[in-house]
């Protein structure tokens, strides 16, 4: 028999917000991320020439090629043989996260444990023991919160250990995620 959706609300509502209070323990209290990003030489200058460009939010590769044809471009092969090759991520003016930004992080989190308990839903009994839906939601949430960390090392040239720490932050989200559903699973 399975457990739908609905009887599984409250762990859902619990996981999201443990998770949430577990990411911002992470981000804000613990040292480990504040390594990720290093700063750049002679930044002001850097900031100015930037300035110069107007560059809007969002996201831009250096050189560019907007195809496949492009990038055959021995132009386009003699900026990236020259170098710099970087992705820069323009980012609104602002000082701290804004309410939105926290907003759509639980957002996100909802929506993950969400997908995480219809699952366990399909494959968990009600009244399954602690243990067993600890192991099943556990490897579930593993893998939504930390499964494409290696992504961008591999294609965006991230540092492995920025990987790493996403990846032991996914465990934890995971660990939480699963401690409350092995506690709250529907009899």
């Amino acid at each position: 028999m399975e457990v739908g959706l609905l009887a599984l609300w409250l762990p859902i509502l619990v996981a999201t917000v443990l998770v949430f209070v577990v990411s911002f323990f992470l981000f804000v209290v613990l040292p480990h991320h504040r390594t990720d990003f290093d700063g750049i030489d002679e930044e002001e200058r850097f900031s100015v020439e930037l300035r110069n460009h107007n560059l809007k939010k969002g996201q831009y590769a250096f050189p560019f090629a907007s195809s496949a044809v492009d990038s055959k471009d021995p132009e386009y092969q003699k900026r990236v043989r020259r170098g710099p090759v970087g992705i820069l991520v323009i980012q609104p003016n602002v000082l701290s996260p804004s309410i939105q930004q926290m907003a759509m992080q639980f957002v996100h989190f909802a929506m993950l444990t969400a997908i995480v308990a219809y699952i366990a839903g399909l494959v968990l009994p009600p009244g399954a023991g602690f243990v067993t839906v600890f192991h099943v939601v556990g490897a579930v949430a593993f893998v939504a919160h930390a499964g494409a960390h290696c992504v961008y090392p591999i294609w965006n040239y991230f540092s492995w250990s920025f990987a790493l720490k996403c990846t032991i932050d996914g465990v934890l989200f995971a660990a939480a995620t699963a401690g409350v559903f092995g506690w709250l699973w529907p009899m």
